[in-house]
């Protein structure tokens, strides 16, 4: 396809054979790019590779990242699944508005990502917080619980069914700033919380980890662009600089 389709990036699986299913669901689904955070098995194994059916050229092609922002860097949107409420303020999407959103990122030409958690535990807080909006699928609420694959299957069979062509959100018409990308955001959220350390706002240590995914959050919804993140940069160090010339040096 022409529009760079979404990565699948599976955060800390456990099992390869999940992965394995994992690749051939994306296969039936002209997804091509496999990213995998700290994976705890071998994912070209031969439970792997069996369980791919067929689909082991993404097993082959799949990229290894230490972290999740490391595996989100080169993107400019990224979406989180989950199966239960996180207590952040996000867009919430069922995977059918996500996909239709997706195509429109697509069609402007902006690279995209789908972020998957564990089997057993889902994505932490903190994977949730990377993200631009949160991925819900409306099932049964006495039974909700999807594997791995399931939970792909769903979200790029929507992305495969939304081909017609979708209409680009507003703010990435022809000629607007280009968004972010998340590394340029990561660099800010690292500049900021620790100019943020630094003037003592962190007062409470137990208390750090939660403010720093709501501020995160705050900086996530505003879909800012590149230009945007290099005016926040300039606005941290300028205050910075005067509280240290106001302070003798």
């Amino acid at each position: 396809m022409a529009a760079p389709a979404p990565s699948v990036i599976l955060v800390r699986p456990q099992l390869s054979e999940n992965i394995g299913t994992t690749a051939r669901a994306m296969m039936n689904c002209a997804l091509g790019d496999l990213r995998l955070v700290a994976p705890r098995q071998d994912w070209l194994s031969a439970k792997a590779v069996a369980s791919a059916s067929g689909a082991e050229a993404l097993l082959e092609a799949a990229r290894t990242f230490a972290s999740t922002e490391e595996a989100i860097a080169d993107l400019r949107r990224v979406y989180a699944t989950t199966g239960r409420n996180r207590f952040m303020v996000k867009p919430v999407m069922t995977p059918r508005a996500a996909a239709a959103e997706l195509r429109g990122h697509a069609r402007a030409g902006l690279p995209t990502g789908i972020l998957f958690g564990p089997e057993r535990t889902g994505l932490e807080n903190d994977d949730v917080a990377l993200a631009d909006a949160v991925i819900m699928a409306p099932l049964n609420p006495r039974f909700s619980s999807l594997n791995l694959a399931q939970s792909v299957l769903v979200v790029a069979y929507e992305w495969f069914q939304a081909a017609d062509p979708a209409i680009p959100p507003a703010s990435m018409t022809k000629g607007a700033a280009p968004p972010a990308t998340k590394e340029a955001l990561l660099g800010f959220f690292d500049h900021l919380e620790r100019e943020l350390d630094g003037c003592g706002f962190f007062r409470v240590a137990e208390k750090r980890p939660g403010m720093v995914r709501n501020i995160r959050n705050m900086f996530e919804r505003a879909d800012l662009t590149m230009q945007e993140v290099r005016t926040l940069h300039g606005i941290v160090h300028e205050l910075v600089t005067a509280r240290r010339k106001k302070e003798g040096g």
